[in-house]
């Protein structure tokens, strides 16, 4: 027997003029009804805590442009075939985005899966849970549409950083980056080598399209200041870098910085970029 709530999204389902779906629901193991997955027209989704199961025969989502998945119960391999069945999709993940069954599930497996996708939002933990096991230098399909970039990253784990260069090298036609850093003040430093993010080291990071580059948190650590300049040395139509500081960064501290880029000057692919430092 339909539950009422899946007799009224099967009725909804008929009429195909159904854009926009928002479902909340208080209890995460609510499994989503196999009317659900008949929205043709459907435009945009937001889902928040429920479980995610999608029928073996799934029809295409050729309108989808836009999921958001919040404290969502999924497996991998049921999230990677939803993804391909949405050509033009927008993604955003947001945490706890949980995959059943110890199933795993990486940015090598799941972009390849939204080759059109042209905004990309990966926040919280679920960065480290995408990058676990490292990454490679390119993924094996471009991301030849992705044009902004959302990521929270944690720039003290080489993991990370690797994980984010990655995806920002197979993206030809970026023109936004936006980072928010987190746990870069909290967890210990990781030895890196000391040429890591030298700019003569990435030779093939082509950032031709990129046009403003927006960092959160900013805890003013070395490799943090080294991506930005890696960043800016790559980026020859860069109008705008904005640095937004932590709390925890003092006047002075933020002083040193501004005059260490004055007396060490280095290497900017742009002449007409604008680099602005906010205090919270």
């Amino acid at each position: 027997m339909e539950s009422e709530f899946a007799q009224i999204l099967s009725y909804l389902a008929r009429g195909n003029t159904v854009k926009q779906l928002i479902f909340i629901n208080e209890d995460r193991s609510y499994r989503l009804p196999v009317s659900f997955f008949s929205f043709q027209g459907l435009e945009c989704i937001h889902l928040q805590n429920s479980t995610f199961e999608p029928p073996l025969t799934l029809n295409r989502f050729s309108s989808l442009t836009g999921i958001v998945l919040w404290n969502v119960d999924v497996s991998a391999q049921m999230l990677q075939r939803f993804l391909s069945n949405c050509p033009l999709l927008e993604m955003n993940i947001k945490r706890p985005l949980t995959l059943a069954g110890g199933n795993k599930l990486t940015f090598v497996n799941l972009l390849p899966c939204v080759p059109l996708i042209q905004v990309l939002n990966i926040t919280e933990y679920y960065m480290k849970y995408l990058c676990t096991g490292g990454m490679p230098h390119k993924l094996p399909t471009s991301l030849a549409h992705l044009k902004d970039l959302f990521l929270d990253v944690c720039l003290v784990e080489q993991n990370e950083i690797s994980s984010a260069l990655c995806i920002i090298r197979s993206s030809p036609v970026l023109e936004r980056i936006v980072f928010q850093m987190f746990d870069n003040d909290k967890l210990p430093v990781q030895e890196t080598p000391a040429n890591f993010l030298d700019p003569e080291g990435y030779s093939d990071l082509k950032l031709d399209h990129l046009e403003t580059l927006w960092i959160e948190n900013f805890s003013n650590l070395p490799l943090e200041m080294e991506f930005v300049k890696l960043i800016m040395a790559k980026s020859p139509v860069l109008k705008k870098v904005r640095i937004e500081l932590n709390d925890n960064v003092s006047v002075d501290e933020e002083v040193k910085m501004l005059r260490d880029l004055v007396r060490l000057p280095f290497p900017r692919a742009s002449h007409s970029a604008n680099l602005i430092f906010v205090r919270p």
